[in-house]
């Protein structure tokens, strides 16, 4: 079907629902209720007006609650920054006197080779490198 037809079935099927419907009726012949809220001022008095500001400048509760959750987090996330960091310095510290021990067996067991293998003849500065 081409577009055309379509949108005249779409039309004609709103304007059928809406004839026979509750809701055209009601709109057609307004409640009491309806002219009664029809009627309301449009605008307040200005003791109401300087109030409706002031009671709408407040803050919800859930605002409060979303800092305090947002503080909560915060410092969280800076305790867990601050272990990572203090286990990262251990394990930096721990490392280092690992290597540090380490080169000094190293040494050690260097030096004990070169007296042991010494024969006297060669001068001790072509040892070290």
């Amino acid at each position: 079907m081409s577009p055309s037809p379509v949108f005249a079935l779409a039309c004609l099927t709103t304007l059928l629902i809406l004839t026979f419907s509750s809701v055209g009726e009601s709109a057609a012949n307004p409640k009491p209720a309806d002219v009664k809220e029809a009627r309301r001022p449009v605008f307040m008095p200005e003791t109401d007006a300087t109030t409706f500001f002031k009671r709408r400048s407040r803050r919800s509760v859930r605002y409060y609650e979303q800092l305090a959750e947002q503080r909560v987090h915060r410092a969280n996330s800076e305790r867990r920054r601050e272990h990572n960091e203090e286990k990262r310095n251990e394990y930096e510290n721990y490392a280092e006197e690992d290597r540090t021990e380490q080169r000094e067996r190293t040494r050690e067991k260097h030096e004990q080779v070169r007296e042991y293998h010494y024969d006297g003849l060669y001068p001790r500065y072509h040892w070290f490198h």
